[in-house]
């Protein structure tokens, strides 16, 4: 096995070529979500059932804000490579590529409305 191809950043961003490009991609993302998702669940947890006002000063600190934005975003691209294999595996024709492409517009739409809900807090 090359494990130089495991490191290579241009991996995770380009288009896979093969199986194990995408295994490796779901390698990746599951291991960052292994690290990052306990932080989120402590440090969200904390705010959760507070008030509107309480949650606002919560995300005003940059370390919590990084922390949502990385788990939902790294969340989502899991879910999105997750989705992709399952499609590939089991849908074929015109279908696959209508559901492939839907995927990938809810996956990026949800990330992009993290992102801005999270800027809008800060302006």
């Amino acid at each position: 096995m090359n494990y130089f191809k495991i490191i290579n950043p241009r991996v995770f961003f380009q288009k896979p070529g093969n199986g194990t490009d995408k295994h490796i991609r779901m390698i990746i993302t599951s291991v960052i979500l292994a690290v990052v998702a306990p932080i989120f669940i402590f440090t969200f947890g904390k705010i959760l059932g507070s008030s509107y006002e309480d949650a606002n000063i919560f995300f005003l600190k940059p370390t919590n804000a990084i922390v949502v934005i990385l788990t939902m975003c790294v969340g989502l691209l899991h879910f999105r490579f997750g989705v992709q294999t399952l499609i590939e595996d089991y849908v074929r024709g015109s279908a696959k590529t209508v559901l492939l492409t839907i995927a990938s517009l809810i996956c990026y739409s949800a990330i992009a409305i993290t992102f801005i809900s999270i800027i809008r807090i800060y302006f």
